[in-house]
C-alpha cells in the first residue's frame, strides 16, 4: 500500500483517480480549494477509512503529516470557462502549484506525478501530435494561460527530476470526458449533452470541421495507474486517437439522447485549435495502454449522468 496526496482531488479527473486508489488499496490524502472542484464528486468515499481530504490552495504552503510515497498533481483549471475567467490563478496553480507539489515530493523522498495537457501543442500543424512535436503555441495569446502554465509545469518537473533525482512522471492528456464533469464546465461534451437534454439547439463553432479526440474517463485514470507503475520518466500522451469532428459529435449527442435540437453555427474563437488526435504510440509500447472505450459507449454513460444531474437539481431535461 502507497500513501498519496492527490492535489484537485475533488476536481472531475482527482475525484474519479481518488476512487481507483483507494479501490487499489491505497492511502489518499485529497487536496483541493474548490473553485472547479466540487465536494459531492468525492461523497461516495469521502468516509473511507484510506480517505482523508483538505481544502486548500496549493499555491499556498502545502503540508502533509507523516511520509508519501507519491504526489499527483491534478490541481488545475483545466475548462477554458475556468481559466480564461480566472488567468491569473491558472498561471499560480501551473507555476507556483507545481513548485510547491514538487518541494513536498522531495522533503518526503516521494514520487511525483505531473497531469499536463494535449494543449502543450497548441494549435498544431503536424496530425496526430507525438511526444516528440514541439507545439505551435502563442504565449501572448487568449489561451497562454493555461497552454503556459503546463509547459512551465513540465519544465519544473524535468529541472527538479534533474537536479534533484525526483522519480517523476508526466501525463499529456487530450480531451475527457465523462460522470462528474461539471454540468457548466464549458467544453463541448457537457455542453452539448445539456443543450440536447434541454432541446436547446446546439451551439458549434465555425464550420465544426475542427476536430477533436475523445478518451472516456475510465480509460484515461488506467492510463495514469499504467504511466505511474512504468519507469517512464519522460511525457505519455493519453488519450483517444479516434479523431471526430465536432459537427459530427454534436449530431451524435443528438442521436443519443433522441433530442429535436437543431445545431446552430457561431464564429470560431480566436485561436481555436483545428485539430486535435494523440499519437499513442508510446503509450501502448512503454506503459502497455491504450483506451478501451468507444465514443459511443462513452457518451450514453454520460448522458445517462447528465440527465440525473439535470433532474436533481430540478432543472428541465
Amino acid at each position: 500500500m502507497s500513501r498519496i496526496l492527490v492535489t484537485g482531488g475533488s476536481g472531475f479527473l482527482g475525484s474519479h483517480l481518488c476512487e481507483s486508489l483507494l479501490e487499489d488499496g491505497h492511502e489518499v490524502i485529497a487536496m483541493d480549494n474548490n473553485v472547479s472542484g466540487q465536494t459531492e464528486n468525492i461523497e461516495d468515499f469521502v468516509y473511507h477509512d484510506r480517505f482523508s481530504f483538505f481544502e486548500h490552495d496549493v499555491t499556498e504552503f502545502i503540508h502533509v503529516s507523516g511520509d508519501l510515497d507519491w504526489v499527483m498533481h491534478l490541481a488545475s483549471l483545466a475548462s477554458p470557462m475556468f481559466y480564461s475567467g480566472h488567468p491569473i490563478k491558472t498561471l499560480k496553480v501551473g507555476a507556483l502549484g507545481t513548485h510547491k507539489t514538487l518541494g513536498v515530493a522531495k522533503n518526503k523522498g516521494a514520487g511525483y506525478f505531473f497531469s499536463s495537457t494535449s494543449e502543450v501543442y497548441g494549435d498544431p500543424e503536424v496530425n496526430p501530435q507525438p511526444e516528440s512535436y514541439r507545439g505551435n503555441v502563442d504565449s501572448y495569446g487568449p489561451r497562454s494561460c493555461y497552454d503556459e502554465s503546463k509547459r512551465y509545469g513540465e519544465s519544473m518537473v524535468r529541472s527538479y527530476r534533474d537536479q534533484h533525482d525526483i522519480n517523476v512522471r508526466v501525463a499529456r492528456i487530450f480531451n475527457t470526458y465523462g460522470p462528474r464533469m461539471r454540468l457548466d464546465d464549458g467544453r463541448v461534451i457537457p455542453t452539448f449533452i445539456r443543450q440536447a437534454l434541454r432541446g436547446n439547439e446546439l451551439t458549434v463553432y465555425g464550420d465544426g470541421s475542427q476536430t477533436r479526440s475523445f478518451c472516456y474517463v475510465d480509460d484515461l485514470i488506467d492510463g495514469f495507474i499504467h504511466l505511474l507503475n512504468s519507469p517512464v520518466q519522460e511525457p505519455v500522451n493519453l488519450g483517444n486517437p479516434d479523431e471526430r469532428s465536432i459537427l459530427e459529435l454534436a449530431e451524435l449527442v443528438i442521436e443519443l439522447t433522441d433530442s429535436s435540437s437543431d445545431i446552430t453555427f457561431e464564429p470560431l474563437p480566436p485561436q481555436d485549435p483545428q485539430v486535435r488526435r494523440p499519437d499513442i504510440s508510446k503509450a501502448k509500447t512503454e506503459i502497455g495502454w491504450e483506451p478501451k472505450i468507444d465514443l459511443r459507449e462513452g457518451l450514453k454513460r454520460s448522458i445517462d449522468h447528465f440527465r440525473e444531474q439535470l433532474e436533481s437539481t430540478s432543472e428541465t431535461v
